[in-house]
């Protein structure tokens, strides 16, 4: 990591959390990804599994966190499982962690060598009644490549056949959805590079500029705040290009009179910030860009002021859909006629919005978190109502991030411009 060391004390709690969810007399037991090949002897950057670092802050290959509340042996109730440090490998790939380090990051008091870990591991899992294991469960995975955890399933249910078996990522599901005031605090880190780096834009964007040297910056701007990079790949789409949701071609040039909108967020910590501005290429705002603007923003802020504790993302959506009409009449993309004739199921605003309005956000950008049930204090969600003119070749999307509070909500990033009126001054300069 780039990032400054976190507090141990966020792990220790999130552990906490999911100890206190555990069937009596159970053992969980959680590895890391896998080293993913892509060309020749090369590898993909590690990722970790979002689940083993929400638990132990750990981002090396080859880790295991282990949680047996009730051992016997109070020493093994919670147990990190890393790679044996070797001299040959490190000459190649780096250095691994020490037991030491790895203690101090995660705030776990024992650490093992996986190559020791098979007869202890035999011992618990005999001791105990239910295993619990983890599975990516989530909803927005595509794809169903046999990936390790799911390996892992099959080898201990070989291995172990009468125990009783439960889904760890039930739990991760309910308990990563809420977010801890340690984890709003690493986020917001996150997030403040991501303003810094919208404003360093703010100053760079000029007609003739390409699309990739705008990612460039945010790049470097990035690391140089000691992010670990891009929450994700960043979308720099001038003109109509904007209108394509995931536009990540970033080749082309930026022109005058075009609008660009940027989509981009840096991670942090194991923390991911999602930020969309939507800027003039030259600087100022025509009278039409201007009109689409506000009635962006203000399904925006019509948004964030639904979003507190009860309301389903259903029911959210539905209600801002409905705004979205109105504001669509207001200017001129539909008519009242228009929305008498509209198929119930396919509502005339869904020509110019044709996305969710929301999603959880947290160690993943898409974060784990009901999409169903109400809402709940310390959720925290994106909040990004946009409008696609394909006959006028516009695209604007705002994006805010949110954490769900007892009354209400959050704006993490109330101090990121927003208004015409921010940009344009900050453009000007």
């Amino acid at each position: 990591m780039k990032n400054l060391p976190l507090d141990p004390a966020l792990f220790v709690q999130n552990r906490k959390r999911f100890v206190s969810q555990m069937a009596p007399n159970s053992i969980a037991i959680f590895v890391s990804n896998d080293e993913s090949p892509s060309n020749g002897d090369a590898i993909y950057r590690f990722k970790q599994n979002s689940d083993l670092y929400w638990l132990s802050g750990i981002t090396q290959e080859d880790t295991m966190v282990i949680l047996f509340p009730d051992n016997p042996d109070p020493k093994y109730r919670e147990v990190l499982v890393l790679v044996r440090p070797n001299e040959l490998k490190e000459k190649w790939d780096g250095k691994r962690l020490r037991s030491a380090e790895a203690k101090e990051i995660s705030g776990m008091g024992n650490v093992i060598w996986l190559d020791s870990l098979e007869a202890m591991l035999q011992t618990w899992i005999h001791l105990a009644d239910t295993i619990y294991l983890d599975t990516n469960e989530n909803d927005r995975k595509s794809g169903w490549l046999r990936t390790r955890d799911y390996r892992f399933v099959d080898e201990m249910k070989s291995r172990f056949p009468l125990h009783r078996y439960e889904r760890a990522a039930k739990l991760m599901k309910e308990l990563r959805g809420i977010k801890t005031s340690y984890e709003v605090e690493v986020l917001q880190q996150a997030i403040d590079i991501t303003d810094k780096t919208f404003r360093r834009l703010l100053k760079f964007i000029r007609p003739g500029v390409m699309e990739y040297e705008i990612e460039a910056e945010i790049f470097h701007s990035f690391l140089s705040q000691r992010a670990t990079g891009e929450a994700y790949g960043s979308i720099i789409a001038s003109g109509d290009r904007a209108r394509t949701l995931h536009y990540v071609s970033n080749n082309q040039e930026c022109k005058a009179g075009e609008l660009i909108l940027m989509d981009f967020g840096a991670e942090y910590g194991g923390y991911c910030a999602d930020l969309t501005r939507t800027v003039p290429v030259n600087g100022k705002f025509t009278k039409r860009q201007k009109e689409v603007y506000n009635a962006c923003l203000h399904l925006h802020n019509y948004a964030k002021s639904l979003l507190k504790p009860g309301i389903t993302l259903v029911d959210y959506t539905d209600k801002v859909g409905d705004e979205a009409t109105k504001e669509f009449i207001k200017i001129g993309l539909l008519t009242k006629t228009d929305v008498k004739n509209e198929d119930p199921d396919n509502k005339a605003y869904r020509k110019y919005l044709y996305h969710g309005i929301s999603h959880h956000l947290g160690i993943d950008v898409h974060d784990l978190g009901t999409r169903t049930q109400p809402l709940k204090q310390g959720m925290v969600l994106t909040v990004e109502p946009g409008i696609y003119i394909e006959e006028e070749q516009m695209g604007i999307r705002i994006e805010n991030n949110v954490w769900i509070t007892k009354t209400g909500n959050k704006d993490l990033m109330k101090n990121i411009p927003i208004t015409v009126e921010e940009i344009e001054a900050l453009m000007k300069k």
